[in-house]
């Protein structure tokens, strides 16, 4: 075997390299020596069956399985030549160029490594700002609301129409064709006028009715709908208002309405109760701060100060996932107008470019400022995250967790939280 190693950058390798026929033959036969002493051949004995009748079985098997032996002993000399180890490997090794020639084999394989990262002076890069305030009126209205969630509902005397943030206690029955449908009945029910828990179209269609009236709203269910006997279909709901309710909150909360609030605190008071709120806004638009200003220009600012060779094979899988993402958009046409232009390819591959490199970069450099300010997330915290997702959305967690496994968006994940909790931990230090 002949190799010749270019190391092109600390990240990068090219490693050229002529696999002769007679090595390659020399692999298959030992190759088709181990698959006889195993076969089981009608008219031969176990182990004695000759190597004719094994190339004429499985020829192709054993020729690929003798190039992919060649290819890993080619891997493992190029990185003693190399003098890098297995775990700096990064990323596919791809080949440039792959080809058979007179019974053996000419290529060019490209390699890549993990980058080495010097993010000196990086706090340099992280931007200045203000603690936001939280005003007397800010804490006034959210108590107000959060008061709302613990307090009792009361009828509304006057004889006004239902409007948004209404709770209107209703009768309804819904008709296909003029046909009760299952499941599209219910009587005093109450419904919280602007919630969204209905289909579209029918919390409008109460907002103005009075107390005692009743009404024909005429709406359609979503395409989506789950069952599809009334997915997209249009509908009459038949609604009787009964009466108009409202959320009864106090001017002053009542002690066991702040308890409800702050469960298991110790002498809890409104005092207590507000200072939490304020904390919670507080809090709310430091996020705001840090995801929509702080962040960006932090990401700018390390990304032009820091410098570091790319690992090639990581870049091109960056720019894969982009390009899938797109082609899964297109029609059939388009699709097979790039397929018959390898050029039209290459050009929209360059398109990402420019991003890909940015991410592939970002991403080694977190992963090193992590290490550096102590940053841990295990698969522990990644599943418990995925567990209180999906139960915020209703949805199975093990079916949850199976979906982002197949997705192969774990890894992701980790990342993403990682990087929270990075930017989290800079922004806040001597803030």
């Amino acid at each position: 075997m002949q190799i010749k190693v270019n190391r092109t950058n600390s990240a990068n390798a090219a490693v050229e390299a002529t696999i002769s026929p007679a090595l390659l033959q020399k692999k298959e036969e030992k190759l088709i020596t181990s698959a006889a002493s195993n076969m089981k051949v009608d008219g031969f004995r176990k182990g004695k069956v000759p190597a004719h009748i094994v190339k004429a079985r499985y020829g192709k098997q054993l020729k690929d399985d003798a190039q992919t032996e060649a290819l890993r002993d080619l891997y493992t000399q190029a990185l003693s030549e190399l003098n890098v180890t297995a775990e700096l490997v990064v990323g596919e090794p791809s080949f440039s160029k792959f080809e058979e020639k007179d019974g053996g084999l000419e290529l060019v394989m490209k390699l890549s490594f993990k980058p080495s990262v010097n993010v000196e002076g990086y706090k340099e890069c992280i931007p200045e700002y203000k603690t936001p305030k939280v005003t007397k009126k800010e804490i006034s209205e959210r108590l107000e609301k959060t008061l709302a969630l613990v307090a009792d509902l009361k009828t509304v005397e006057e004889k006004r129409a239902v409007k948004s943030g209404d709770f209107a206690v209703i009768d309804f029955e819904g008709f296909l064709d003029g046909v009760a449908f299952e499941g599209g009945k219910a009587e005093k029910y109450t419904l919280e006028i602007g919630s969204g828990s209905f289909i579209p179209g029918f919390e409008d269609g109460v907002v103005g009715m009075k107390a005692g009236k009743s009404k024909d709203i005429e709406v359609a269910f979503p395409e989506n709908y789950g069952n599809k006997e009334l997915a997209g279909k249009p509908v009459i709901f038949k609604v009787t208002l009964h009466e108009i309710k409202v959320k009864d909150v106090p001017e002053t909360p009542s002690e066991e309405m702040i308890q409800k609030l702050l469960p298991g605190v110790e002498n809890a008071s409104l005092e207590v109760l507000e200072e939490q709120i304020e904390t919670e806004i507080r809090n709310e638009k430091l996020a705001k701060l840090f995801n929509e200003e702080l962040k960006p220009q932090f990401v700018e600012n390390v990304l032009a100060k820091v410098a570091l060779d790319l690992p090639e094979n990581i870049v091109d899988q960056e720019i894969d996932l982009q390009m899938r993402s797109v082609f899964g958009k297109m029609d059939e046409a388009t699709i097979k107008e790039y397929s018959e232009n390898p050029e039209k390819i290459k050009e929209k591959r360059e398109e990402f470019r420019n991003d890909a490199e940015k991410s592939v970069k970002l991403t080694f450099i977190v992963d090193e400022l992590a290490r550096q300010e102590n940053i841990m997330v295990n698969d522990q915290e990644v599943l418990q995250m995925i567990y209180f997702e999906a139960m915020q959305q209703g949805a199975n967690p093990k079916e949850y967790l199976e979906f982002y496994q197949k997705q192969g968006v774990l890894p992701a994940i980790k990342m993403s939280m990682i990087e929270e909790r990075l930017f989290n931990q800079l922004f806040t230090k001597g803030n």
